[in-house]
């Protein structure tokens, strides 16, 4: 059963850039028709796809926040990390790392990580 955890710095200073890294244990972000997300919560607010990478290595992001972010793969640690340029309190959020289920469509987000809270201040 895949695993996925989510790390990286809990406080990040406005207009800096905001960069998360998702472990995946008990699969391979290479294997054909899994697509790799982030998903962010703000605070009173629902989820909101950020982007994926696709098992082919192709990232494709939220038209929203596509200026500002970048989603990569390190094949060799089985990671795949998040970049946030420019960020603002607005960015302030649980950041999830996911997967589709199974032979699903990409937006079936069968598997998840338990989040880790990013608050954007100085």
């Amino acid at each position: 059963q895949v695993q996925l955890h989510e790390s990286g710095p809990g406080l990040v200073k406005p207009s800096q850039t905001l960069s998360l890294t998702c472990t995946v244990s008990g699969g391979s972000t290479t294997t054909n028709y899994y697509w790799w997300s982030w998903i962010r919560q703000p605070p009173g607010k629902g989820l909101e796809w950020i982007g994926y990478i696709a098992y082919s290595g192709r990232p494709y992001y939220s038209p929203s926040l596509k200026s500002r972010t970048s989603i990569s793969r390190d094949t060799s640690k089985n990671q795949f990390t998040l970049q946030l340029s420019s960020v603002t309190a607005e960015d302030t959020a649980v950041y999830y790392c996911a997967r589709n289920s199974d032979g699903s469509s990409w937006y079936n987000f069968g598997s998840w990580g338990q989040g880790t809270q990013v608050t954007v201040s100085s």
